[in-house]
């Protein structure tokens, strides 16, 4: 019943721009109307492939593979319930899974040698050889130490701002990889602060492959100023606050 409230919820506000090669369905990962809202997306978009933020890429092989085992593996990582997500495996049809998640000891490394470093060789077409415009800099290491409960330095805020620029860096070249073997259309499933349009994956993949058209709908709990393409609203999820239990050594 859940399901079907939310698809007359949605069903006015089918995909603005369905033929766009890639969309980005952010989320708040705690929330499931959000989920909802996103396997309805996915439902309507049909995809060839799902880029998700949430698997390795060789968990990605897995699910792939065994389908009936995707519980499983989700379970074997650090995300919310996989019950919260079971909505948008069920919606994906033939959809390839992808997995774009960086192992951890790639996201440690970000902080000493850079995301270019870890990146690869492909690291200018993507962006990450240069520095942000200062201004950019600045917000961005302002809403890393928001987002972290102001609980570590903030001078450590540019570590934090380099994992994110290679972790959307990564999303948008695993999405492009799967334009490439799959067709369009592909879908990324991410948070919010990726699918942000002035600087998250649309914008990567707008440096790195002009012609490759995007379109990022965000599942937001109330207003914002996060800029996406589509916005759409769902109930606020009930959670404890998350700074009540956050410390740093």
């Amino acid at each position: 019943m859940r399901l079907a409230a939310l698809f007359l919820c949605f069903a006015s506000t089918a995909l603005a721009d369905p033929s766009a090669d890639i969309v980005i369905l952010g989320e708040v990962h705690d929330n499931a109307d959000a989920h909802l809202g996103q396997a309805e997306a996915l439902a309507a978009l049909r995809p060839t492939a799902v880029v998700f933020e949430m698997l390795t890429a060789e968990d990605g092989q897995r699910a792939d593979a065994a389908r009936d085992k995707v519980g499983k593996i989700w379970e074997s990582g650090s995300w919310p319930d996989y019950a919260l997500y079971e909505p948008i495996f069920d919606a994906l049809g033939q959809a390839r899974i992808i997995g774009a998640a960086a192992p951890r000891d790639t996201i440690s490394a970000v902080y000493g040698e850079g995301a270019a470093a870890l990146f690869g060789p492909d690291a200018p077409r993507f962006g990450l050889d240069l520095p942000l415009p200062a201004d950019q800099q600045a917000a961005r290491e302002t809403m890393q130490f928001e987002a972290h409960c102001q609980a570590m330095p903030i001078e450590t805020m540019g570590g934090m701002v380099d994992v994110q620029r290679y972790r959307d860096a990564v999303f948008a070249r695993a999405a492009l990889s799967a334009l490439e073997l799959y067709g369009p259309p592909v879908a990324v499933i991410a948070g919010n602060g990726h699918a942000r349009t002035d600087w998250g994956i649309p914008a990567i993949i707008a440096r790195a492959a002009p012609d490759v058209t995007t379109h990022a709908i965000g599942f937001v709990e109330g207003a914002t100023d996060i800029p996406f393409d589509e916005t759409r609203f769902v109930p606020p999820a009930e959670r404890d606050d998350p700074c009540l239990s956050l410390t740093f050594n």
